[in-house]
C-alpha cells in the first residue's frame, strides 16, 4: 500500500515537473522571439524603459534605448516620448530625469516629452499612465532591451495599454553574460502570468519600501 502511494506520487510529482520544464521553455522562446520583433506600426507614444544613470550621464544601456526612441521620433512614428525609471539612495537624479535632459539635447521639445519614474517595470509604466490618458494615448511603442520586452509589453497590456515591440539593435548587454538575463526574464514572465504582475511587483519591491 505504501509502495502504491509512493509510486503515484512520484508520478504526479513527474508530471508536475514535466508541465513546468514544458511551460517555462515556451515562455522562454516567448521572450526571445519578442525580443527580435520590430515593429512597422506608428503609435501615439514611445514608451522608454528606465535603466541606469551614472550621475546626470545616462549609462550605454541607457543611451541605447533613447537613442532608439530617438530614431522613431525623428522618423514622425509617435509625437510623444515618455520616458520612466526612478533613483537609487543617494542618486542625484531619477533615470527618467536623466533621459528627459538627454532628449532635450538632442533637439525634443520639453513638450513632447512625459517625465515618469518607478522602481520596477510595472512601476515605470504606471508612473506615466496618468500623462499619457491626459493625451489620450492608448498605443505606444516600447521601448528596451530585447531580453526585457516581452515583459515590458506583458505589463503595459495589463495596464490597458496597446503596446508595439521595439527593442534595442545592439543593446549593449550583448557584452554580458546574456543567459543571465533571459534566465530572470523566463523566471519573472512565468510566475507573473500566474499570480499577475501587479503582484510581482509589489514583492520584488517589499524591501525597497521597507527601507
Amino acid at each position: 500500500m505504501i509502495r502504491r502511494i509512493l509510486r503515484v506520487a512520484a508520478k504526479t510529482l513527474g508530471v508536475i515537473l514535466a508541465v513546468l520544464i514544458i511551460y517555462f521553455a515556451t515562455t522562454f522562446v516567448q521572450i526571445w522571439m519578442r525580443g527580435h520583433e520590430h515593429t512597422t506600426k506608428d503609435a501615439q507614444a514611445i514608451l522608454v524603459f528606465g535603466t541606469a544613470a551614472y550621475g546626470a550621464v545616462p549609462s550605454p544601456e541607457l543611451k541605447a534605448r533613447l537613442d532608439q526612441a530617438l530614431h522613431l521620433y525623428d522618423a514622425g512614428r509617435a509625437p510623444l516620448i515618455a520616458v520612466t525609471g526612478g533613483k537609487l539612495t543617494g542618486d542625484a537624479y531619477t533615470e527618467a530625469h536623466v533621459s528627459v535632459v538627454f532628449l532635450e539635447g538632442h533637439g525634443v521639445p520639453r513638450a513632447d516629452i512625459i517625465e515618469g519614474g518607478g522602481a520596477d517595470t510595472w512601476q515605470n509604466v504606471a508612473s506615466v499612465l496618468g500623462a499619457l490618458s491626459h493625451h489620450h494615448v492608448r498605443t505606444v511603442i516600447t521601448v528596451t532591451d530585447p531580453f526585457h520586452e516581452y515583459r515590458a509589453m506583458a505589463i503595459a497590456s495589463a495596464q490597458g495599454l496597446d503596446p508595439y515591440p521595439s527593442p534595442v539593435r545592439n543593446s549593449p548587454t550583448i557584452k554580458y553574460e546574456l543567459w543571465r538575463f533571459y534566465l530572470k526574464e523566463t523566471l519573472e514572465v512565468g510566475v507573473g502570468r500566474i499570480i499577475g504582475f501587479h503582484l510581482l511587483s509589489e514583492w520584488s519591491t517589499a524591501p525597497l519600501k521597507s527601507h
